[in-house]
């Protein structure tokens, strides 16, 4: 009686000799997968937006404000320093007009002096303005205008403040008859006087 045939894949390997591979598709190995790289789902690279210097950050508001700060702080010491020693050097030149006067008594001088110290004054005090060119009764109304101090007994339109229009043109040996004591303290009013723009724009 004749025996089947033993099926190879079924038969006990032979020690020493390697299994036979199997001849059936093992469904749990996976083919690789021809995929090219445009048809990868992909999405594209976005660059962020380049830095704009508008608004600055806030650092650069407080530097900013900073420095605003210091250059205004500068400008009002300057201002203060420049009007305080405008303020000691009339003060001086006053002091020396005043023991010039008790020296020598000549009142022709003194109203000239006076005068010019006025004059120069007026220009430091109101620089942009045109009181350069006032004469005569104008240049006594500013002076009486602009005065802070004033006096009711004692103006610049009074006759002691006239004597500063006439005295200046005339001889020192001329005979003048005002008060000197009267005169220095009419004009010391007026140099001691805070003085603004706002005293000229007014007129």
């Amino acid at each position: 009686m004749n025996q089947p045939a033993a099926n190879p894949a079924s038969s006990p390997a032979t020690p020493g000799t390697a299994a036979p591979m199997p001849d059936t598709f093992n469904p749990g190995m996976q083919q690789p997968v021809n995929i090219q790289p445009g048809d990868i789902p992909l999405r594209d690279i976005h660059l962020p937006e380049p830095i704009s210097w508008w608004p600055p950050a806030p650092g650069w508001w407080l530097t900013l404000a900073a420095i605003i700060m210091l250059i205004a702080i500068f400008i009002i010491t300057r201002k203060i320093y420049h009007s305080r020693q405008l303020n000691r050097d009339i003060g001086s030149e006053l002091q020396h007009i005043r023991q010039q006067y008790q020296q020598n008594a000549n009142k022709p001088q003194l109203a000239r002096d006076l005068s010019i110290l006025l004059r120069r004054a007026n220009i430091s005090y109101y620089p942009e303005s045109n009181i350069a060119g006032l004469t005569g009764e104008q240049w006594l109304q500013h002076l009486d205008r602009t005065n802070d101090r004033p006096r009711a007994d004692l103006t610049f339109q009074s006759k002691t403040g006239h004597a500063l229009l006439s005295a200046p043109y005339l001889p020192d040996n001329a005979e003048l008859d005002f008060d000197a004591d009267k005169l220095i303290s009419l004009c010391e009013s007026w140099l001691t006087s805070r003085h603004s723009k706002a005293q000229v724009a007014a007129r």
